[in-house]
């Protein structure tokens, strides 16, 4: 059993010993721990420190790309290595890599194909009251759209097994965390969460300058990953609206009509307007069945790249 422990960084040669220190090399289980540093277009010596370290299997990115590309071609590498267990985390020293064996060991047992780490946010003492409302209501909406109950759905320190991994497709640039979640939801895989408490703010996060902008790429990551899974909601029932709110005004013009003997162009805007809106729910109920036609299309794609995933990973 073989796992790889891929971390992300970007300038890093401050906090990466401190991680690489924390990451047990021995767990029972395991019979080969390995290392790989996903380098997302560092400019310090945030490499030569790995490797004075005993690193030995590094992604290179001549510039950067981002937490999502750096997670996608970090999982690539570590299938081609033969893990059989994949952790991801980050290179800031923000998660405990001592409670490594403690994330895998869902995974060991057979009881996950995922496993999430929970942060306890509300107790995390650098997060304000504001920040700390914020993961909660983010972690609500994407729990609905990945049909979960995880309790820290945005954390990025996380165990995929193998299957999982073959499994997982990344298109967003933001962050992996929020899509490999709703996919993962939407496959049905087993999802556990385990509580860790984070270590000590090192620096301010890259990923966002403020919180409204963590908001905004956060919610458009979350509805393109829902829309792509699960269009049939969005336009079914932006559809059932329109539809209900066009009656409306049909009703009211033919109660005038027909009670109130209000003929010719009289309340003939009722009328315009009912029109208006049953155009617009026709529009969305026609959408919605084009987008279901492309989600099944999507999902008939990843089951062939899923395929083709296990003869290139094939352990021989």
């Amino acid at each position: 059993m073989k796992l790889i422990v891929q971390i992300s960084c970007l300038n890093e040669e401050k906090t990466l010993p401190a991680v690489l220190k924390d990451i047990p090399r021995h767990i029972p289980g395991i019979d080969d721990v390995d290392i790989v540093i996903i380098d997302d277009g560092c400019t310090d010596n945030t490499v030569a420190v790995a490797k004075k370290l005993g690193v030995k299997h590094f992604v290179y990115h001549r510039q950067w790309k981002g937490l999502a590309a750096g997670f996608k071609n970090g999982i690539t590498h570590s299938l081609e290595l033969g893990a059989d267990i994949i952790v991801h985390t980050d290179g800031d020293n923000q998660y405990p890599g001592e409670r490594i064996p403690d994330l895998v060991r869902p995974i060991l047992d057979g009881k996950a194909d995922m496993v999430i780490a929970d942060r306890q946010t509300n107790k995390i003492a650098h997060f304000s009251p504001a920040k700390k409302l914020f993961q909660r209501l983010g972690t609500r909406v994407l729990n609905a759209a990945a049909g979960l109950t995880i309790p820290d759905a945005p954390s990025g320190f996380r165990a995929y097994s193998r299957e999982a991994a073959m499994q997982l497709n990344v298109i967003t640039r933001f962050s992996y965390a929020m899509e490999t979640l709703i996919q993962a939801g939407q496959k049905r895989l087993a999802i556990v969460s385990v509580p860790i408490t984070t270590n000590a703010k090192t620096r301010e996060s890259r990923l966002f300058k403020s919180s409204w902008e963590h908001m905004y790429k956060s919610g458009m990551a979350i509805g393109r990953a829902f829309v792509m899974y699960r269009p049939y909601v969005l336009f079914n029932s932006l559809g059932v609206l329109l539809l209900i709110l066009g009656l409306v005004p049909f009703t009211r013009f033919l109660y005038f009509y027909l009670f109130e003997h209000a003929h010719g162009l009289h309340h003939i805007q009722s009328l315009i307007a009912g029109s208006v809106l049953l155009i617009g729910s026709f529009i969305a109920f026609t959408l919605g069945i084009i987008a279901d036609l492309i989600r099944i299309n999507r999902t008939l794609i990843e089951d062939s790249l899923e395929h083709t995933k296990r003869i290139r990973f094939d352990k021989r």
